[in-house]
């Protein structure tokens, strides 16, 4: 009897082993590690993927998500600070004492826990640009013990100690904060590194970056500028220093005149002039002056290039201004040469899209290419600096195009929306993005769905919402027509006072 092929036992792929056993253990390890973020301790914020907005209801404040939904109830008199939407950490100022100026703070979170339970007050580090829009600094807070400073984080991480005096914001810009200890100021950013230490009478910013350094004061009243690493720029030699600067030219002034020097101090400019507005673009084509309020251009060397007569003047692009003149605003050129007439009412440029933005006496908007054509007419409703397009409103449709001025279908812009603005026989109604009409033509007005899903309805001159699906969540039933922008979060509708940011409901 023949005896069949004897097969030997396979040998252990001692590679293969260990791969499997790596890939194990780095599988326990992400386990742990997901299991320990999810049960983070509740006395921090967390990031969500929801958004937290402040509710105002029946005269009290209070805390919605971005579904609508009540995370704190309003019963606060005093208007609750969410300094960072993502995060659950939201300030509640309480027992003020109007006469004295005293006040207690707690910070709760999205189970209205109150946490950060350590410090004895908490607050939100406050900001205004030059249009004095208010905002918070995102990623910190000031807390106080004992009286005296320190900073956290939104998971309650220590990042300055509280041994300061005060801590505020450098004003107008985000990210640096201005730290005082025993009378003198220093700069710390938003991660608790100091970067120019408390050895100052006074610091400001000096432009809209920190990396482009600070304006500081000395014990002798006197100001510079120092970098971000505290290293001297400008000697602290003079009356006051501008944030109007240009490459390595900055104004200064000195015995109560403005002029321009260079790094080494070097004198450029000291011209018949009140005021320097600003440096050109091209430092070598000069500068913008006032002279009994009127306004002009004038060389490094004095050389005037264009007379004070213009009631406002600002640079566009290199050699293109855009000018005032009898209450109209028009272009022109490093030569005076009247490139676009003296017609709008307003004109601005924006440099990302290079497109001129003006707005006729009707008060509506004229949207010009780089040579002054006009492309688009109707009212500017957006401006997309990122997503690259023009939201503008014409014959009471509301139309997208790109900054080549080609029309653009909605559906390719909000990739994320479900439901598109549509207008038929002078009603509105709502498209999925394949054009099927989800909510029928029925409204007077509509505006388009925002990143939470919400889009307003208007009939009968009253304002509601739908949701993402096209259900109404509020009927109808708001005035509005006093309001700057209608938006709104399942019933909340968005507050009058855009600076405030907060939703409300009656």
């Amino acid at each position: 009897m023949s005896r069949g092929k004897r097969y030997e036992e396979p040998k252990l792929n001692l590679k293969k082993v260990f791969a499997v056993v790596i890939a194990f253990i780095v599988l326990i390890m992400c386990i742990v590690m997901i299991k320990g973020i999810l049960s983070k301790d509740k006395e921090q914020g967390n990031i969500s993927s929801k958004d937290y907005f402040v509710a105002y209801e029946n005269n009290k404040w209070g805390v919605i998500d971005s579904s609508g939904n009540i995370v704190i109830d309003p019963s606060y008199q005093e208007m609750i600070i969410i300094p960072n939407s993502k995060n659950d950490v939201f300030l509640c100022t309480y027992d003020v004492n109007y006469d004295d100026g005293t006040y207690k703070t707690k910070a709760l979170n999205s189970n209205n826990e109150e946490i950060f339970t350590d410090y004895d007050k908490i607050e939100a580090i406050s900001n205004t640009d030059e249009n004095n829009n208010l905002s918070y600094d995102g990623n910190v807070l000031r807390v106080q013990k004992e009286g005296k400073y320190g900073l956290i984080d939104f998971s309650g991480k220590s990042l300055l100690p509280c041994e300061y005096d005060n801590i505020t914001s450098v004003e107008g810009l985000q990210g640096a904060i201005k730290i005082v200890k025993e009378g003198k100021v220093g700069v710390a950013d938003d991660k608790g590194q100091i970067l120019i230490p408390t050895e100052y009478n006074d610091i400001e910013k000096l432009g809209e970056q920190t990396s482009q350094g600070f304006i500081v004061q000395n014990e002798e009243g006197k100001y510079g500028i120092v970098d971000i690493s505290n290293n001297q720029v400008i000697e602290a030699k003079y009356d006051s220093v501008s944030t109007i600067h240009q490459g390595d030219y900055y104004v200064v002034t000195e015995s109560g005149k403005q002029k321009i020097i260079k790094k080494d101090g070097t004198e450029v400019l000291n011209g018949d002039y009140d005021e320097i507005v600003s440096i050109l673009k091209n430092p070598e084509n000069g500068v913008i002056y006032k002279k009994q309020n009127k306004y002009g251009i004038m060389k490094l060397d004095g050389t005037i290039t264009i007379n004070p007569n213009y009631d406002d003047l600002k640079e566009a692009k290199t050699e293109t201004f855009i000018a005032s003149n009898n209450g109209k605003y028009g272009i022109i050129d490093l030569s005076n040469e009247t490139k676009l007439e003296f017609k709008y009412q307003s004109l601005t440029y924006n440099e990302k899209a290079d497109i001129y933005i003006g707005e006729n006496e009707q008060f509506n908007n004229e949207i010009l290419d780089s040579n002054y054509n006009v492309r688009l007419t109707g009212i500017l409703i957006d401006l997309d600096d990122e997503k690259g397009y023009i939201e503008i409103r014409q014959e009471d449709e509301y139309k997208y195009y790109n900054f080549r001025f080609e029309e653009q279908n909605q559906a390719d812009i909000f990739t994320n929306n479900t439901l598109f603005v549509s207008k038929k026989d002078g009603k509105y109604g709502f498209v999925d993005k394949d054009g099927n009409v989800i909510v029928d033509y029925i409204y007077d007005d509509a505006t388009k769905q925002n990143e939470f899903g919400y889009a307003g309805i208007k009939k009968d001159g009253k304002w509601g919402a739908i949701d993402k699906n096209g259900k109404v969540v509020q009927e109808p039933t708001y005035n509005l027509e006093d309001y700057l922008k209608i938006d709104f979060i399942g019933k909340w509708y968005l507050g009058k006072d855009l600076n405030m940011n907060y939703y409300r409901d009656q």
